[in-house]
């Protein structure tokens, strides 16, 4: 029995050792969002980021589910993790310039499925 205080007790320093591990994310890092409509349509969307920051981003609308995200092409200056229904940028430190990626994202939006294809666009701060 008295493994489990001991248990909680790490996983308690671990979490307040995690916490200060935390990412600097850009409040609003999305500057222009189009809905996309899983009707093989393709959207743009506009970033500005500040060098070092983390953008956060989910792309599921109240209207939607999404069933898989994937990435056609990566960003060339920055970093590119999908994370469930979103994605995760982290732009370097000393960002060079202008970046972007593509993904695609499959879902079904009411009645009916498909695909869509979102091309961001990341701009520097």
């Amino acid at each position: 029995m008295r493994a489990r205080p001991l248990l909680l007790l790490s996983i308690a320093v671990a979490a307040s050792f995690m916490s200060g591990l935390t990412a600097h994310a850009s409040p609003v890092c999305i500057k222009e969002r189009t809905p996309f409509a899983f009707s093989e349509d393709s959207v743009r969307w506009t970033m500005s980021i500040a060098p070092g920051s983390d953008c956060i981003q989910g792309l599921r609308w109240s209207y939607m589910q999404i069933f898989n995200v994937s990435v056609v092409s990566g960003p060339s200056w920055g970093q590119l993790a999908v994370v469930g229904s979103g994605f995760r940028y982290s732009a370097g430190n000393e960002t060079p310039g202008a970046d972007k990626f593509t993904l695609v994202i499959s879902g079904k939006s009411r009645h009916h499925r498909g695909t869509s294809i979102l091309e961001v666009e990341v701009n520097p701060q």
